[in-house]
């Protein structure tokens, strides 16, 4: 059974740092793209970062520059540094895993949240 936990998440004034992890157990972790999502109260959920399995990261553009991805594959861990929190930035966070063996599959984590307030 694949499980994700995300961590890491709370309350941070604006300009602040927070850093997300999602472990993942039940997966062939090393051989899965891994990836980010948040959801804002009323929005849709939307991509944030990757990291695939050979460290290729990409972002969005309204995180370029403030967050960092990363995974350690030794401890199944995947991470995202947040750094100069915005108000905007306020969501649920979630972590996905796609395994190579079945891109068509898609596993999510339960979602941290997020609050970036004064």
């Amino acid at each position: 059974q694949v499980q994700l936990v995300e961590s890491g998440g709370g309350l941070v004034q604006p300009g602040g740092s927070l850093r997300l992890s999602c472990v993942a157990s039940g997966i062939s972790f090393m051989f899965s793209d891994m990836g980010w999502y948040r959801q804002a109260p009323g929005k849709q959920r939307e991509w944030v970062a990757t990291v695939t399995s050979d460290f290729t990261s990409n972002y969005a553009d309204f995180v370029k520059g403030r967050f960092t991805i990363a995974r350690d594959n030794a401890k199944n861990t995947m991470y995202l540094q947040m750094n100069s929190l915005k108000a905007e930035d306020t969501a649920i966070y979630y972590c996905l895993a796609v395994p190579e063996i079945d891109p068509s599959s898609r596993y999510w984590g339960q979602g941290t949240q997020v609050t970036v307030s004064s």
